[in-house]
């Protein structure tokens, strides 16, 4: 069992990595005072004044911290999302799509905040929390219930289209508004052709249905009756 465990982690090497830098991350915040919590929040938030100032780092290392949910359930969240989506498409493809949702729904979102700082609407906050591994998550979600069964993608992607349009009209909060654009980024990048390509091959370790013998017309021998 230890290793057939050891297996699983080296060929999902992008997920047990991500999972181990998450529960680290998370370990040390459990041991810190609530200033601290709040000022490392502060610190790696992906927000407009961080954009402003240069500290586009922090588009990455906002995605080091699970928020909103427990840590333990964001990291198996983590590990059952971005561990199947490597095991279809490979860590590239895997990393690739939950990157994007997780950079690009954090642009969209905080340049709407931008304009609506421009524009002096209220509300509008340079300095809004915003980490957090969801948008990621949301993306590579989304991906997968475009990629999988037609009863997925029937009815999987609407219902959770639904649940995040809900959570979002009940509270519009940005974090809600960017789970939407992250859900349209992941369905969107389930239609390009390097992903397409390796969904469309059989999956790892699944032994591809026999091909059908083909056999020629059947002939006759000659009589040899005269």
């Amino acid at each position: 069992m230890r290793a057939n465990a050891t297996a699983t982690a080296v060929r999902l090497r992008l997920t047990t990595v991500y999972v181990l830098l998450l529960t680290a991350v998370a370990s040390w915040l459990a041991t810190q005072g609530h200033a601290e919590r709040a000022r490392f929040v502060r610190h790696n938030s992906s927000n407009v004044h961080h954009m402003e100032v240069g500290k586009w780092w922090s588009l990455f290392t906002s995605g080091l911290v699970v928020d909103g949910v427990p840590a333990w359930a964001g990291i198996a969240a983590v590990a059952v999302v971005l561990g199947l989506a490597e095991w279809r498409w490979g860590p590239t493809r895997a990393g690739a799509v939950f990157a994007s949702g997780h950079v690009g729904a954090t642009l969209l979102t905080e340049g709407a905040m931008w304009v609506m700082l421009v524009a002096r609407i209220p509300g509008a906050l340079s300095r809004a929390r915003d980490v957090g591994i969801s948008y990621g998550l949301v993306a590579t979600a989304g991906c997968l219930l475009a990629l999988g069964p037609p009863a997925l993608r029937r009815y999987g992607l609407p219902a959770l289209a639904l649940a995040l349009a809900g959570a979002w009209a009940a509270d519009q909060q940005l974090a809600d508004a960017g789970h939407l654009v992250a859900l349209g980024l992941g369905v969107l990048a389930s239609r390009s052709p390097w992903l397409l390509a390796r969904a469309a091959r059989p999956h790892p370790g699944r032994t591809p249905p026999p091909r059908p013998h083909r056999q020629g017309p059947h002939r006759r021998e000659p009589s040899r009756t005269p």
